[in-house]
């Protein structure tokens, strides 16, 4: 199985233990990745779609076997007691929904704070978003907001493939570039449903189950 080599400024994590670990796991899994993270410093990177808790293990096995520093966000609580060293070792980014900058603020000034960072978000906010839901615009904002690129990743059940898509940065046109992210997740297939043909906003007065990176 080939694994793509990130670029010398994508940030890294592990060594050669953790990488082989996880490339390990996703041969033991069955799953392979198509495309790579392109030599880019910063930028926000989005996996759909989000429907069992096994696609941590697949994304986990993935992270480890590129190589990759990838920062997820996590209530600022869950670092608080014996879970913070974890929380730490996992690159947790601890948002706090209080800030007065926000979510999406904190996340905006980590990335322009740090010489080298990508945030991880899944876009659809929980594993079971109502149909017409649509996804949670904070990705988009957060990379908009730091003048960096967003990157797509689809998990797809229907191939086992992990799939990473060419970095793209949004416009002041949100529709134009939900549309550029519905021509690259139709149709894929999760564990336990199919993305729709046409990703949209989420609205206001559809917001669905409140998920961290909104």
């Amino acid at each position: 199985m080939s694994i793509p080599v990130p670029g010398a400024r994508v940030p890294r994590r592990g060594g050669p233990i953790s990488r082989a670990v996880g490339r390990v796991g996703l041969r033991l899994m069955g799953w392979r990745i198509e495309g790579e993270y392109p030599d880019l410093p910063r930028f926000v990177t989005i996996g759909a779609p989000h429907s069992s808790n096994y696609d941590f293990i697949i994304a986990m096995a993935a992270v480890l076997a590129l190589d990759v520093r990838i920062r997820i966000l996590g209530k600022h609580t869950l670092f608080k007691g014996p879970l913070g060293p974890i929380m730490r070792w996992c690159d947790v980014l601890p948002v706090d929904r209080r800030s007065p900058n926000g979510v999406v603020g904190d996340c905006v000034a980590a990335i322009r704070d740090n010489a080298q960072t990508v945030i991880g978000i899944a876009p659809e906010g929980t594993r079971n978003p109502a149909p017409d839901a649509g996804w949670k615009t904070g990705f988009w904002h957060i990379a908009r907001q730091a003048g960096v690129p967003i990157i797509p990743v689809a998990l797809d059940y229907a191939s086992r493939t992990i799939r990473i898509g060419a970095p793209w940065w949004p416009s002041d046109d949100m529709a134009a570039d939900f549309a550029l992210l519905s021509a690259f997740y139709a149709g894929v297939q999760g564990a336990k449903r199919r993305l729709p043909d046409a990703i949209v906003p989420r609205q206001p007065g559809n917001a669905g189950p409140s998920g961290t990176a909104g």
